[in-house]
């Protein structure tokens, strides 16, 4: 055998390949989502999970490039089960993962306890669905949110409530999370304003399922309609429970209830038209045929409709790869400042933030109930 310097030819080349090989080995970038996937609220926290996922898959098939180099991303799920404890584990954990950037959490009682463990380890979080404005209130440069806050969802429904829906009596009901929480307070004192009346204020949990006792009180004070502050899950039984007590309101929530998964929740409770909702966010007619596109390219991948929000961890992931590609590089302490003055151009619209790192020009769609589907009533900026 052939020798080269005294190491055998076969040696020599397999060799020189392994080092060929490890010099073009391609750089893998994690990205940490963040949602329950368990409990309640999974069938939302998975939909956000299939969004993240199709970003990924997307990158890595076109042979996304940083640097001038090839890399892969890989994602990190993991299930805060909407718990405030769980979060803050499992942000740490993405931390001690080395994640290079954060899509999540889902909830806002999540998102705001993980943000500071992202903000200590100087990792980038974008929420594609928390809405309580304590979330980019708190100074961290890392938080940044795709969708509006509660301020812009809670006073465009109390304004609808009152002048579009005429409610004059109105009846408010929260699951005391921090989301539930703030868009009732801001519905609440939006109503007030528009010249409503708060004749009952109810609470409940983000995991009850009888409501007769506080339907019951709110009843006997006569309401034209009923904001609750919450998510579908809770929503869906506290429907069919005014349906069965003869509550005779109209019943408007925010983007916790404005799912498709709603009127199964629902069921005879879902009256036609007495259901109104807002997603915080949506496209104008401009905007429409990009996220028709991707609602169908979800369907066909896993087939199932959008619950809510999956568009906007895919948008959220898509930004987060657009920030590194013009940084050229993935370290956060890099990307940062390219992610904080983004312009992305995403499924659900354009994507930059203002200076706390909200959404800038964040849209709002209302949304009613009409033949258990979802049906759009108009795109609010």
């Amino acid at each position: 055998m052939q020798k080269i310097k005294g190491i055998p030819v076969a040696t020599a080349i397999v060799a020189a390949f392994a080092f060929a090989g490890a010099a073009q080995a391609q750089e893998v970038i994690k990205i940490g989502h963040v949602a329950p996937l368990t409990g309640p609220n999974a069938h939302i926290g998975k939909d956000n999970e299939n969004g993240a996922r199709m970003a990924v898959d997307e990158l890595n098939a076109k042979g996304f490039m940083i640097g001038g180099k090839k890399v892969t991303f890989q994602l990190v799920p993991q299930d805060d089960a909407s718990d405030p404890k769980q979060a803050t584990t499992v942000a740490q954990a993405l931390v001690d993962a080395k994640v290079k950037g954060v899509v999540g959490h889902m909830n806002s009682g999540t998102t705001i306890p993980a943000s500071k463990i992202y903000f200590d380890a100087g990792i980038p979080q974008i929420s594609p669905s928390a809405t309580n404005p304590k979330y980019t209130q708190q100074g961290f440069n890392t938080a940044f949110r795709v969708v509006a806050n509660d301020g812009q969802l809670g006073g465009v429904l109390g304004r609808y409530a009152v002048n579009e829906l005429k409610g004059k009596n109105v009846a408010v009901i929260d699951d005391r999370t921090a989301y539930g929480q703030g868009v009732a307070e801001e519905f609440r004192k939006s109503a007030l304003a528009a010249g409503a009346t708060v004749v009952a204020t109810q609470y409940t949990t983000d995991k009850a399922t009888d409501f007769n006792a506080i339907l019951t009180s709110v009843k006997s004070k006569k309401p034209d309609l009923v904001f609750f502050g919450g998510m579908d899950a809770v929503a869906g039984p506290m429907l069919r429970q005014m349906d069965q007590l003869g509550v005779a309101a109209k019943f408007m929530g925010g983007d916790g209830i404005c799912t498709t998964e709603l009127p199964n929740l629902a069921g005879p409770g879902l009256k036609d038209s007495e259901v109104v909702c807002a997603e915080a966010g949506g496209v104008t007619e401009a905007g429409k045929k990009a996220l028709d596109d991707f609602k169908a390219a979800y369907k066909k991948k896993f087939n199932q409709d959008v619950v809510i929000y999956a568009p906007y961890t895919y948008d959220a992931l898509m930004t987060l790869a657009d920030a590194m590609q013009k940084a050229g590089s993935s370290d956060p302490k890099v990307y940062l400042p390219e992610l904080a003055k983004i312009h992305h151009k995403g499924v659900t619209g354009e994507i930059a933030f203002d200076p706390k790192g909200d959404i800038l020009n964040g849209t709002l769609t209302l949304y009613t109930y009409k033949g258990g589907k979802r049906s759009l009533l108009s795109v609010v900026k």
